[in-house]
């Protein structure tokens, strides 16, 4: 990433942390910037093996604490699948999640822009959480590969 872009960046995380009450820190950028790296909806344990490469001082409890000034400024999205850990998106365009129920990857699907769904007279949809389960292409070609 260029130094133009880095400043750019961290400006935008610093007003999105300041409008939600935060301050700017080290450890908030780089957990964030772990995100953006590898989009692949990591748990909470998997930014902090991540975030400690090249933040060896960085504790679990600071990655927790990030993660949830992170959501809580809508810079990331938590996300539930089943009873598994909570995943973390950055995200924050309307869609859904794909979830491979064989190797457990987990894939942004775009949303379609009207999406359809009637709700109940006075309800209001302010977003989506929506999962879908199945099988990825590489695991869905193995099994067809298998048959």
């Amino acid at each position: 990433m260029d130094r133009a872009a880095n400043i750019d960046g961290d400006s935008v995380l610093d007003e999105r942390l300041a409008r939600g009450g935060f301050r700017f820190t080290p450890q908030r950028e780089h957990v964030y910037a772990v995100l953006l790296r590898k989009r692949d909806h990591p748990t909470a344990e998997q930014v902090f093996i991540r975030a400690k490469r090249d933040m060896p001082e960085i504790s679990m409890a600071t990655v927790y604490n990030c993660l949830d000034a992170l959501v809580q400024c809508g810079l990331a999205r938590q996300v539930t699948l089943e009873r598994g850990a909570a995943r973390f998106c950055p995200n924050m365009r309307e869609h859904c999640h794909f979830y491979c129920d064989q190797c457990e990857s987990v894939f942004d699907i775009d949303l379609p822009p009207e999406i359809g769904i009637a709700l109940p007279k006075g309800y209001r949809a302010e977003r989506f959480d929506i999962a879908i389960h199945g099988r990825c292409p590489a695991c869905g070609g193995a099994a067809r590969q298998r048959s």
